[in-house]
């Protein structure tokens, strides 16, 4: 994490990419386990945890990330059993692999998106250093 306040929204992005990469590795092991008996598929919470810290309230945007950086640990993506009751087939299994490949592809597009963002971020800081236009 990146102390200076310049960075709030680089060290936000930062915690999505970390957690989109997380879903990436739930995923990935979603898909090996596909045929595993009784394995129930993982994913992770943490669009809602941002969306809730970011949520609402009478201060701006930007008040709102400033006060979210303060404490970080506040979006630790929660890794869950998704519908642990539910299977799809007789062997007890719940991972549908069409599915998450469907979530691989999305979760790979979410997180070149926030790197790009990082990467823009971080060149409009370098452009106001260098006094580049």
């Amino acid at each position: 994490m990146i102390t200076s306040n310049i960075y709030n929204y680089v060290n936000i992005l930062d915690k999505a990419a970390d957690a989109a990469n997380l879903r990436n590795e739930l995923i990935s092991n979603n898909i090996a386990n596909v045929d595993t008996p009784n394995y129930k598929r993982k994913d992770i919470n943490f669009e809602s945890l941002l969306q809730a810290e970011l949520a609402g309230g009478t201060d701006s945007l930007y008040d709102r990330v400033k006060e979210t950086n303060k404490d970080l640990t506040v979006l630790d993506p929660q890794i869950f059993t998704d519908n642990a009751n539910l299977s799809y087939r007789l062997d007890g299994n719940n991972v549908d692999i069409a599915t998450e490949e469907a979530y691989l592809a999305e979760n790979q597009i979410k997180y070149q998106a926030l790197v790009d963002l990082m990467n823009q971020e971080f060149a409009r800081y370098k452009s106001v250093l260098t006094g580049n236009s």
